[in-house]
């Protein structure tokens, strides 16, 4: 089993930054692709950015490419999602999730095994 947990959400201006983490315990995911998903009001739940097991390989969304970097910590067993330039349409809530099955990065939620249990991002105009 793996437990995660987001932080790091809040209300930001547009423009603004934030960092989100995904604390994980309860199994090291040391070996696992991890990613970040979000769902915002009324809409569907969509891939944001996945990092394969090591850190080397990435991939985001194209609405948030330049933007929003993934990265992870392997000695904290954390993940994490700095977020710049903030937009409106970035107000969401933010996931992180956990793919044990393998360590290349991952884009379809449905493959991932492990999720948090979400942490809020409002961003104001």
């Amino acid at each position: 089993q793996v437990q995660l947990v987001e932080s790091g959400g809040g209300l930001v201006q547009a423009g603004g930054s934030l960092r989100l983490s995904c604390e994980a315990s309860g199994r090291t995911i040391s070996y696992y692709a991890m990613g970040w998903f979000r769902q915002g009001p009324g809409k569907e739940r969509e891939f944001v950015a996945s990092t394969d097991w090591i850190g080397l390989s990435t991939d985001y969304a194209d609405s948030v490419k330049g933007r929003f970097t993934i990265s992870r910590d392997t000695a904290k067993n954390t993940l994490y999602l700095q977020m710049n330039n903030l937009k409106p349409e970035d107000t969401a809530v933010y996931y992180c999730a956990a793919d044990v099955h393998t360590i290349t990065v991952v884009h379809e939620a449905e493959e991932y095994d492990y999720w948090g249990q979400g942490t809020q991002v409002t961003v104001s105009s």
